[in-house]
């Protein structure tokens, strides 16, 4: 069974990226440096306009529930979400809406090298009851988009986001910011997306064409359902022309595509 069929199966929405470039190289660079921010860096291109398709599709994707609270993963590390994430995360800003970015990979962050800002407090050290919420929240470049990175390194992850504090954590922040967006690690990894899968409104997915595992796809996918998340669709990325066969008859193009069923 293709990847694809995979995600599909119960009815799930999935959406496309062409990008060529090795995970590896992401990966190393991602980890130096951030991800690539072009909905802020050139935001009227083809790219940033995908992201902005995205986003609305997010937005319209479940019409019986209220989606305040967003998750991104992945089933292995170096898969795209943190891109994906962040970049959603400016294009719902720019639409005037007060958003948090909330790096709940505490093992491998990025957010913090992304917008450039500090990881001498954050979210470890606010589950871990070491200082209040305000603390860990800090301004972007981005007008009305705010971050809390992930802070120093934690012994316990897992037991810090599965804590009572993220509840309350979450119930502060859905009073002062119309969207909250969490970075997560890679599901198949840890148990750490998993556990806050449970705390948030929906889960997106995000699998890289030609180098994600089907089994791995699976087993991600499984982790999720078993907790009863609420998956909202999955964001295939890194396609490119020749694999596009088989999605919407080769027909797609342009970076990211509309999340359909």
């Amino acid at each position: 069974m293709e990847i694809n069929q995979i995600l599909r199966r119960g009815g799930s929405k999935v959406a496309f990226k062409l990008f060529k470039k090795t995970a590896k190289k992401l990966d190393n660079y991602s980890l130096s440096h951030g991800v690539s921010l072009v909905t802020y860096d050139n935001p009227i291109s083809t790219i940033s306009e995908q992201f902005n398709t995205i986003r609305t599709n997010i937005q319209f994707s479940s019409v019986d529930r209220n989606l305040q609270s967003i998750l991104f993963t992945s089933s292995a590390p170096s898969e795209g979400k943190s891109t994906v994430s962040n970049n959603v995360a400016v294009s719902w800003a720019k639409q005037d809406k007060r958003v948090i970015l909330i790096d709940a990979d505490l093992r491998r962050p990025t957010i913090h090298r992304t917008f450039g800002v500090s990881n001498h407090l954050g979210l470890s050290n606010y589950l871990s009851g070491t200082v209040d919420l305000e603390t860990v929240i800090q301004p972007t470049m981005v007008e009305n988009l705010f971050v809390i990175t992930s802070g120093p390194t934690a012994p316990n992850p897992s037991e810090l986001l599965g804590g009572n504090r993220i509840n309350e954590m979450l119930a502060t922040l859905t009073e002062q910011f119309d969207c909250l967006i969490f970075d997560a690690p890679p599901i198949n990894s840890v148990t750490d997306a998993q556990v806050l899968a449970t705390r948030v409104d929906g889960v997106i997915l995000v699998v890289p064409c030609g180098i994600a595992n089907k089994v791995g796809v699976t087993q991600a996918k499984k982790s999720l359902e078993t907790v009863h998340a609420h998956i909202l669709g999955f964001i295939m990325n890194r396609m490119t022309k020749e694999n596009m066969e088989g999605y919407y008859g080769g027909e797609y193009s342009g970076y990211y595509g509309a999340i359909q069923k």
